[in-house]
């Protein structure tokens, strides 16, 4: 299953191709400044049933150059099959466009960009038939940026460095160089890129940081950052409620609650399971019954999981 972060290091070439020129300056590889971009399909899928496919596919066009392809991948961890997928991808676009193909690999993590930046010589050991050369941004070499000033030079350098630093001890200040720039942009240019720092913090503990300094540095609601904080205040809102309908209901019926009991209640934030609970206070006689099938529930869990 494809995960956030990895369609964040990718897709933001789709959003804003003319990172690659500020990416290629960083890896201090030049490439002409572009004057047009395409997107191309990324299926690279045969006629066989054999399915091949780029995360991120663009055709650049410059006056110093011409025009070459780019090929983007995000790349999570070590894979030793990588590099014949990718030499594959690059003959095989070779082959149908007549065009030369660049790959560029972004990663979140240091050895895994190391691996990937070692050349891969494929043919006999006298002669190498061909060699693959990866263009990697990782956080081995991207710019750690923490302060504003950098990050407003070039907000979506600032906000693909940010992912590729989403490990780092400093990816606090990093993230707050991010959000305070993005708090100064038009919202057609904040908003997405809000999106994806968001998306390439996957599952990070960091990611309610990143959700907090949106709340608090920027102004624009519409973002789906915001929407969900809002829908999961919504959610706790909505929990709060049952639960106290919920004790009402019991003390309405004489039901006697202990402590621990209305704790349980009051500190549940599964809806499903406060009207669970709800429909069996309805004719419960007694707090037991309540909670009887989820003390059930869970000997039966403890019977199972016993070795």
């Amino acid at each position: 299953m494809v995960s956030s972060p990895h369609e964040a290091m990718h897709r933001i070439f789709e959003e804003y191709p003319a990172l690659f020129s500020s990416v290629a300056e960083v890896l201090g590889v030049p490439f002409g400044t572009p004057i047009s971009m395409t997107a191309l399909p990324t299926d690279l899928t045969e006629t066989r049933p054999l399915e091949r496919r780029l995360d991120t596919l663009l055709r650049f066009e410059t006056e110093e150059e011409g025009e070459f392809l780019l090929a983007v991948e995000a790349q999570g961890k070590r894979d030793p099959a990588k590099p014949a997928s990718w030499a594959y991808y690059l003959s095989y676009l070779y082959n149908k466009y007549g065009q030369h193909p660049a790959l560029l690999v972004i990663c979140q993590n240091r050895a895994t960009a190391e691996w990937a930046s070692q050349p891969v010589h494929i043919g006999p050991p006298q002669w190498a038939s061909l060699i693959l050369r990866p263009l990697v941004a990782g956080p081995h070499n991207m710019p750690v940026i923490t302060r504003e000033t950098e990050a407003r030079k070039d907000p979506v350098l600032a906000t693909l460095a940010a992912i590729t630093h989403a490990d780092n001890p400093d990816v606090g200040a990093i993230l707050k160089a991010v959000s305070s720039t993005l708090g100064t942009l038009p919202e057609k240019l904040s908003i997405p890129l809000s999106e994806l720092v968001t998306q390439g913090l996957g599952k990070r503990p960091v990611r309610e940081q990143w959700r907090n300094l949106m709340a608090v540095d920027t102004s624009f609601y519409k973002s789906w950052i915001v929407e969900e904080i809002r829908d999961e205040s919504r959610e706790e809102g909505r929990s709060q409620g049952l639960a106290q309908a919920l004790l009402l209901v019991l003390e309405g019926r004489g039901i006697a609650l202990s402590e621990q009991e209305r704790e349980r209640i009051t500190a549940c934030e599964d809806s499903e399971r406060l009207n669970q609970w709800m429909l069996r206070a309805l004719t419960a006689e007694s707090a037991a019954e309540v909670f009887a099938e989820d003390a059930s529930d869970e000997a039966s869990s403890a019977v199972e999981d016993r070795p």
